[in-house]
């Protein structure tokens, strides 16, 4: 069998508006779904059960069911309801880029909320007692100390789930959205070749996983080293 570099070559485009795709679905969806997970995270560090019992609901169906489960609940099933086809959400809800966004976006809050509030449980008691000395009210205390500390900490973790969500983001190519594996299926389709057509994929993705090591990487580096070891 010989690879067919001549046809990868002249579909480097469609490949390369893959990669756009994919890395726009990706940032919409980390961001959405960060801002989503950090009052999920408080919520489930508090002490009431009216406020942690929610939050723990929330985490734990959403990290209990597939994926492709819930893409396909928001894409597809949401467009059997009338009340969602009249209202002014139809717009967005028969768009697949927006669909498939909030689904991962809501998935990636899950797992954050939960890095986050392992964090937050972790935090030495010294650091909290410190502000308490300095008259720190809760809310300063959340904002100054616990939650930078608890963000820096989850790094590594976190790392680990936006390289998971980037792999995820292949789904997006089931709902018609051209992104790197829908590129490949194309190309696939067209030359009957998906052996070419998917290890060009699968080079992509992990160019791009590489890039994303790298700069939490460099990021762990500039922000936990505090936590490293001493050199002798």
């Amino acid at each position: 069998m010989i690879f067919d570099y001549q046809m990868i070559w002249e579909n480097l485009p469609l490949y390369w508006g893959g990669v756009l795709v994919t890395v726009k679905i990706l940032l919409i969806s980390l961001a959405v779904g960060l801002s989503l997970a950090l009052p999920l995270a408080l919520m489930r560090v508090s002490k009431s059960p009216w406020v942690n019992f929610p939050a723990w609901l929330y985490t734990y169906v959403i990290r209990g069911t597939p994926m492709l489960v819930q893409l396909f609940l928001i894409y597809y099933g949401l467009a059997q309801f009338e009340f969602i086809r009249d209202s002014f959400m139809w717009p967005y809800f028969s768009s697949a880029t927006f669909c498939a966004c909030l689904a991962f976006a809501i998935n990636t809050s899950a797992y954050t909320a939960e890095i986050l509030a392992g964090s937050l449980k972790a935090t030495p008691p010294g650091e909290i007692e410190a502000a308490k000395a300095m008259g720190m009210s809760r809310a300063k205390l959340y904002r100054r100390i616990l939650l930078p500390s608890a963000l820096r900490r989850a790094l590594p973790q976190y790392s680990n789930e936006v390289i998971m969500m980037l792999h995820t983001t292949s789904l997006a190519s089931i709902v018609t959205l051209i992104d790197i594996t829908g590129a490949a299926r194309t190309v696939s389709s067209q030359y009957y070749m998906p052996f070419e057509a998917f290890i060009t994929a699968g080079l992509f993705y992990l160019a791009l996983t590489f890039i994303l090591v790298r700069l939490f990487k460099l990021a762990e580096r500039r922000w936990l080293a505090y936590m490293a070891p001493r050199k002798g």
